[in-house]
């Protein structure tokens, strides 16, 4: 059956809404004729500002309502950041696609009289902000001199608390900054050495309903295939590990040849603990090569870093 009409929920982020009409413009270029709308609303994720993300469990944090909308047929697909999305999807619900991925680096952001510095030179003391466990522990293990205070809201309400001198500088992603038109405010890309990024960074995933082909068929345009191979190995290692998106752990993959190397990271809290190894295989066969680098990081200790993570952080009730 022909499709005619296709029905999109999003988050109502300034940045999920950018990528959602990204992503309904290709459609209708690729489709013309097809009815696209776009029905927008807003995520526990969202609505939750004033305490951690890690306090509050991150099982489908910015995704539980958008998926609830495809289960009860008022839509027919998702947009998500792919990083957002848990590697355990609802019964009834797939990964149908995973678009060309922008820079996945984290991104150094600065408060003007902080221009001079890059992290490396930025003072002891100096207060950096970031919401994400995975960039506080590869920074602490790094700069043990620096201190570090969660930041929430959107990238917006971030930079203004930034401007205001409530923090010394900020840890984003490079791609979020660059999809807003911030990206004259990303003053270093913070090398894979210092700080992997996480899972899926970069990419947008498309989730969608089981069984129905010709969403499946219609959406799969938007589908690269070096990206969702990458993106599929990463997501893998972070099943195995039963890692959620607030856990520190950080990847980076690249290709040499027909080869897919995958670097993996596990950290403590404090950063005084960091595990990191590789693991490469033929990139057709993404996922064995995620589960076998979770396996290593496993046999040397990565498992108790996390069972620790999680009893410090078990979401408040």
């Amino acid at each position: 059956m022909a499709l005619t009409e296709l029905r999109i929920a999003s988050r109502r982020s300034q940045l999920a809404m950018v990528q959602t009409n990204w992503v309904k413009a290709e459609l209708e270029k690729a489709h013309p004729g097809l009815k696209i709308t776009v029905e927008a609303m807003a995520t526990q994720g969202d609505k939750i500002l004033d305490v951690a993300l890690a306090k509050i469990g991150d099982k489908g944090l910015f995704t539980k309502e958008l998926e609830a909308q495809m289960l009860v047929d008022r839509a027919d697909i998702a947009v998500h950041s792919l990083k957002d999305l848990p590697t355990n999807l609802p019964e009834g619900l797939m990964l149908g696609c995973i678009t060309e991925r922008e820079d996945p680096a984290d991104a150094l952001v600065v408060n003007a009289k902080n221009q001079a510095h890059k992290l490396d030179t930025l003072p002891e003391g100096s207060v950096v902000g970031t919401s994400s466990l995975r960039r506080l522990a590869q920074l602490r293990h790094h700069y043990p001199h620096l201190i570090f205070k969660d930041v929430r809201g959107n990238v917006i309400t971030r930079l203004e608390k930034l401007d205001s001198g409530d923090y010394d500088c900020l840890i984003l992603a490079a791609a979020g900054l660059g999809r807003l038109g911030f990206g004259d405010r990303i003053h270093q890309l913070i090398p894979g050495d210092i700080s992997l990024h996480a899972v899926g960074q970069g990419a947008l995933g498309i989730e969608c309903v089981e069984g129905k082909p010709e969403v499946l068929e219609a959406i799969k345009v938007l589908e690269h295939t070096p990206t969702s191979q990458r993106c599929l190995a990463e997501r893998a290692f972070l099943r195995e590990l039963e890692g959620g998106c607030q856990v520190p752990i950080g990847v980076n993959t690249r290709f040499e040849g027909d080869q897919l190397i995958l670097t993996g990271m596990v950290a403590s809290l404090d950063g005084k603990r960091l595990i990191r190894d590789q693991a490469s295989g033929a990139a057709n066969k993404p996922e064995a090569i995620g589960i076998a680098l979770a396996n290593t990081l496993k046999s040397q200790g990565a498992g108790e870093i996390l069972q620790e993570i999680f009893e410090s952080v078990r979401p408040e009730a």
